[in-house]
């Protein structure tokens, strides 16, 4: 896949590393668009109805027993855009933009997409089949927060030692601070609250066998995604593209190690082997001291092994 494949993102902002990267931009634009349609449709009647209530029952998250309304298969990725409140929709798109920020540059845009929506959509299946085992799960859920979960989790396995300041003034490294949070989720299942701890635990858990499944098969994470949605798939005729060597990925074998070589895009010349320790060591380095003290090189290497078929 080469750099001007469109389902490939490389950053483009200050050292090659975007504050804004744009599956994060536009996961925020739909977000805050479908609140604002929510609160708007509080003053619009449908029917016996008002707008927002109807896209609740046709959107949100709908428990199969649900005497109000039916589950629609398409809610299991709808509902990850509807928000309930001002500080629900910006705390959610707060955390979102905090830890997969830096997961996006690393991943490039299609795998994270694929990341973000599938932790989603573990987490609504949770949400469906467990939660009427502890509370009766009667009303519908909405929000980002599993999807949001798994993004964390993501991010404290790759960044384990990261400090995350909470309220911007106590630093507690990453891995803690997700422990910490998946604890308090666990202990909260069954109490009669508005918050769908079991979504939350659901999109980590989903997270966290999505970054096993990458690191350990040779099933990828934005494969399954491709599988269900067919995106990637060509239309039409096929124009004549350079061709290059699949580059190595975190967590190659030995033997796709030894037979990678990567090419420039309109050269021949063949550049350094990359092997899954260097990629290791990068990732060591950033968790360290951060994205902006890579080497040139050693960003190139990174953008490398981000490159996707």
């Amino acid at each position: 896949m080469s750099y001007q494949d469109r389902d490939y993102y490389r950053p483009g902002g200050f050292g090659g590393f975007s504050f804004m990267p744009p599956v994060i931009k536009n996961l925020l634009i739909i977000n805050v668009a479908m609140f604002f349609l929510s609160v708007l449709g509080e003053a619009i009647m449908v029917g016996n109805l008002s707008l927002s209530r109807w896209i609740t029952i046709y959107l949100g998250l709908i428990p199969f027993n649900a005497p109000y309304a039916s589950f629609l298969p398409w809610q299991l990725v709808t509902y990850q855009f509807l928000h309930g409140g001002l500080g629900h929709i910006f705390f959610n798109m707060l955390m979102l933009w905090m830890f997969g920020m830096e997961l996006e540059n690393l991943w490039g845009s299609k795998k994270f997409l694929s990341f973000y929506l599938i932790s989603g959509i573990g987490a609504g299946l949770f949400q469906l089949f467990l939660a009427p085992l502890f509370s009766g799960g009667l009303g519908p859920t909405i929000g980002a927060s599993g999807a949001v979960y798994g993004i964390m989790l993501a991010f404290a396995f790759y960044f384990p030692d990261r400090y995350i300041y909470i309220y911007f003034l106590f630093p507690v490294k990453a891995k803690y601070l997700v422990v910490g949070l998946m604890v308090i989720e666990f202990l909260s299942v069954g109490n009669q609250s508005f918050t769908a701890h079991l979504a939350h635990i659901g999109g980590a858990l989903f997270g966290l066998g999505l970054i096993l499944l990458d690191k350990y098969s040779s099933l990828r994470v934005e494969k399954i995604f491709d599988y269900f949605s067919g995106w990637g798939k060509s239309s039409g005729s096929k124009k004549e593209q350079p061709k290059f060597r699949r580059p190595v990925s975190y967590g190659s074998s030995k033997q796709e190690v030894q037979e990678a070589t990567f090419y420039d895009i309109n050269k021949n010349e063949p550049k350094q082997d990359v092997t899954p320790e260097d990629i290791d060591r990068i990732l060591d380095k950033i968790s360290r001291s951060g994205y902006q003290n890579l080497t040139e090189e050693e960003k190139r290497i990174l953008f490398e092994a981000s490159k996707k078929d």
